[in-house]
C-alpha cells in the first residue's frame, strides 16, 4: 500500500468510528459477530521462510551448520590476505632498497674513494642528511 491509500484507509476507519456510538445495539452485536466469524476464518499464522545468509547475519546456527559456509567468508578473507602480504612484500623490498643504497654509500666511504674535498662540501652533507631520512 502506498500513503494515499494508507491515508484514505485511516480516514474510512476514522469515519466510521465517528457514528460507532450512534449505531443501534443489534447492529453492532451483528458486527461483533462478524468480525469473530472472520478471525475464525483466518489462516493460521504461516512460518516465513528464512534465508541462510540471514541466518548467518542473525548469529542462528553455528559456523558448521552449513558445510560451505565458510566459503563465504573467505571470499572478503582471502583478497585482504593477499593485499596485505603484497603491502608487507612492498615495504620488504623498499627497505632492502634503502640499506643496499647507504651500505654503497658508507662502503664509498670507508674504502676512502671519496675525496677528502666532498666531506667538506655542504651539499655532500645535504645529500647525506637527505639520503638518512
Amino acid at each position: 500500500m502506498n500513503t494515499d491509500d494508507l491515508n484514505f484507509a485511516y480516514r474510512v476507519r476514522h469515519a466510521l468510528n465517528e457514528k460507532l456510538d450512534d449505531l443501534p445495539a443489534s447492529t453492532t452485536d451483528r458486527l461483533a459477530a462478524a468480525r469473530k466469524a472472520a478471525m475464525a476464518r483466518k489462516k493460521a499464522h504461516v512460518p516465513v521462510r528464512v534465508t541462510q545468509a540471514e541466518l548467518a547475519t542473525s548469529g542462528a546456527g553455528g559456523f558448521f551448520s552449513n558445510p560451505f559456509s565458510w566459503l563465504g567468508r573467505m571470499r572478503v578473507a582471502v583478497p585482504m590476505l593477499i593485499l596485505v602480504a603484497g603491502m608487507v612484500g612492498v615495504y620488504q623490498y623498499e627497505e632492502q632498497q634503502r640499506i643496499a643504497e647507504l651500505a654503497e654509500l658508507d662502503a664509498a666511504v670507508l674504502s676512502d674513494e671519496l675525496p677528502l674535498s666532498a666531506y667538506l662540501d655542504h651539499g655532500f652533507n645535504a645529500y647525506l642528511e637527505n639520503r638518512e631520512q
